[in-house]
């Protein structure tokens, strides 16, 4: 299982939300790329970026912090946050991102998800937020009608590589992460599943490790990596146990 170490961009630096809430933002770096070197050098295999501010704003807009972290960073990056259209998913790829997210147009637009698997095997994933089983979208303010399963469901002859499942009341609050919800999602879809929101320590990822073969690819994990409740060495041995 692949643990991604998170960085979440709001107005250039490194930050950690509380539920979605943009007002509720610890920053834990002003210096984005200098992170990711660090989650690089500690051995980690993939860096999850989220641009914070382009989620709400519909495109890209912390592009130079970006720019920053795939300058430094000598692992593959996985990039979500305002990637509304092909000339933006194309120009990210183009950049160097080993993998773009596509979160609110996945609901405004499946079109568009099915079009950029085409044209970018292997490089597309699907960010599927939800908050009470429905899923969020632009930045987690509106919630639609569309459950989870639905959504996921939708992409299963797409050919997305992943579908990364974020349990909104859990992000950032250190509760724990929804192991249940998110086993079941992956055991009614085939696109391998990766777990986000409120993993707080070790015991999580031995909890998620445990329903692996659910179809769970991997855990994003930020707040906790931050703060020292999860140690890298010994959360990285855990997962490839």
């Amino acid at each position: 299982m692949i643990l991604y170490p998170a960085i979440d961009l709001k107005d250039g630096q490194c930050v950690r939300l509380v539920k979605g809430e943009m007002d509720a933002a610890t920053v834990f770096s002003d210096d984005p790329g200098a992170q990711a070197k660090s989650f690089a050098e500690a051995g980690f295999a993939w860096i999850h970026v989220v641009d914070l501010n382009g989620a709400f704003a519909g495109r890209p807009v912390n592009g130079a912090a970006v720019e920053s972290i795939l300058s430094q960073a000598t692992i593959p990056v996985q990039l979500g946050g305002g990637i509304r259209d092909m000339a933006t998913i194309a120009d990210w790829l183009a950049r160097g991102v080993a993998r773009v997210i596509l979160g609110t147009v996945a609901l405004r637009d499946p079109a568009l998800v099915r079009t950029a698997c085409r044209e970018f095997p292997g490089k597309v994933a699907v960010g599927i937020d939800a908050r009470g089983g429905r899923v969020a979208v632009e930045g987690w303010a509106e919630t639609s009608d569309t459950s989870a399963l639905e959504l996921a469901s939708a992409f299963e002859d797409a050919g997305v590589a992943a579908i990364i499942f974020t349990d909104i009341d859990r992000d950032g609050a250190l509760g724990g992460p929804n192991v249940e919800a998110t086993a079941a999602l992956a055991r009614q879809i085939s696109t391998p599943v990766i777990a986000s929101g409120g993993v707080s320590g070790h015991a999580d990822l031995a909890a998620l490790k445990a329903v692996e073969d659910a179809g769970i690819e991997g855990v994003i994990c930020g707040r906790a990596l931050y703060d020292g409740r999860i140690e890298a060495a010994t959360a990285l041995a855990l997962l490839a146990a």
